[in-house]
């Protein structure tokens, strides 16, 4: 941190029923800038905010989900984002409110349960930038080392960041060679993380394994390095965004269906190699601007040998909403575990909805082992039988291959 950032007087008001939440994110926001002027509101026991509340002299307003049982936080955001004039606005919710936020688009968005201190502070320096409230020379970008990328890989002009993590960075690069527009994906070596080095070698192994692939709806793998801290990879850039938000705008049942078909096609390449996915979900799939699909991340990709999805903790790994049942119950799995989580997106591409929620990540797990497959709408109702025998509980009376797919369309 520069003497000039450490002296950013920004004013941060926070508004959260709940005392600890508050707390924690005023860690967050001091531990990067001390001299920020925080104020902080209790819905409940100070009472709400009147609607004429406009925000002014603050630069952002980090605003928590919890209100009381007499309000909903998405209808504060919800006013909030409709104030013209009124600050910046970061949300912070849970799994119940995220597909209404998102159609709110508050300046940023994060789960309360899962920050991330360097993907918080890197976000909060996008929106105060983005909104004009500090300037480029006084902003940091924690974990994504924006200041020093563009000597840090040969061959790439640095144009934005993507995103960012606790130790990588993700980027819109040009590779000078070919003026060609690549994603850089940069991960450094930290040596406060004891297993640092572990993870580099995950992070290389995982794009090797999609490099393997040469598939049209696999993304392409350009390049891969590594120097004495960190490692990269360069990789196609997906200009269509993801499925989650295709989802989310809505999808008619041709496309739907088209889309399906890809994405089969693509995981059938992927088992043919003898690989599991096992963390297939919209936000792992990507659209180009022809609207091809291709998937990527296969950051829980494991070779067939490996039996389960479950750390020697015993830690679940994947995303609860498209989990199998095996899979969440830390059973053996195999490429009918895909199958069922390919399920689950199919079933979303064609409702807009997922066939199970809960109010917490055991819920749905739990869901998905016991609850009835639900049913589809009638516009739809033509592909009930695929979508029962994708998302069947027991992986003997699901489609056995990704090729039966196409069979049954």
């Amino acid at each position: 941190m520069t003497a000039r950032e450490s002296k950013m007087n920004i004013k941060v008001m926070i508004i959260d029923a709940q005392a600890q939440f508050r707390s924690l994110l005023m860690h967050h926001v001091t531990t990067h800038w001390p001299k920020a002027i925080i104020s902080t509101h209790d819905p409940v026991s100070a009472g709400h905010l009147p609607d004429e509340f406009s925000g002014a002299g603050n630069d952002l307003v980090l605003l928590g989900s919890a209100h009381g049982e007499d309000r909903d936080g998405v209808d504060v955001l919800r006013r909030f984002v409709a104030r013209k004039g009124f600050p910046p606005v970061v949300y912070f919710g849970t799994l119940d409110d995220e597909a209404a936020v998102r159609k709110l688009l508050p300046d940023a968005h994060f789960m309360r349960d899962r920050i991330n201190h360097d993907s918080l502070i890197a976000s909060l320096n996008d929106v105060l930038l983005a909104s004009n409230r500090v300037d480029s020379t006084s902003a940091t970008f924690v974990g994504d080392m924006r200041s020093d990328m563009q000597g840090l890989i040969k061959g790439y002009r640095f144009m934005r960041r993507l995103g960012s993590t606790e130790n990588s960075g993700v980027y819109l690069a040009e590779r000078e060679s070919t003026h060609l527009q690549v994603v850089l994906k940069v991960m450094r070596q930290m040596p406060e993380l004891g297993d640092s080095i572990g993870s580099i070698d995950r992070f290389l192994e995982e794009y090797e394994t999609i490099a393997e692939m040469d598939h049209p709806n696999i993304v392409r793998i350009f390049d891969l390095g590594v120097s004495d801290d960190h490692a990269h990879i360069a990789m196609e850039y997906l200009s269509g965004g993801d499925l989650r938000h295709r989802i989310e705008a809505g999808i008619d049942v041709p496309r739907a269906v088209n889309y399906l078909r890809q994405i089969a096609s693509a995981l059938t390449a992927v088992h043919q190699k003898g690989v599991l996915h096992l963390d297939l979900k919209p936000g792992n799939i990507m659209l180009r601007g022809d609207d091809s699909i291709a998937l990527i991340d296969f950051g829980l990709a494991q070779r067939a040998k490996l039996e389960s999805a479950v750390s020697d903790k015993g830690e679940i790994f994947g995303t609860p909403y498209y989990m199998s049942p095996e899979q969440g119950h830390g059973n053996h799995v195999d490429e009918r575990s895909d199958i069922y989580s390919l399920g689950v997106i199919f079933y979303e591409m064609l409702t807009g909805e997922k066939p199970f929620k809960a109010d917490t990540a055991m819920g749905i797990i739990y869901k998905h082992a016991q609850a009835p497959v639900p049913l589809l709408p009638p516009r739809s109702s033509q592909y009930q039988a695929i979508i029962n025998m994708m998302l069947a509980k027991a992986p003997d009376d699901r489609l056995q291959a990704v090729t039966e797919v196409g069979e049954w369309l």
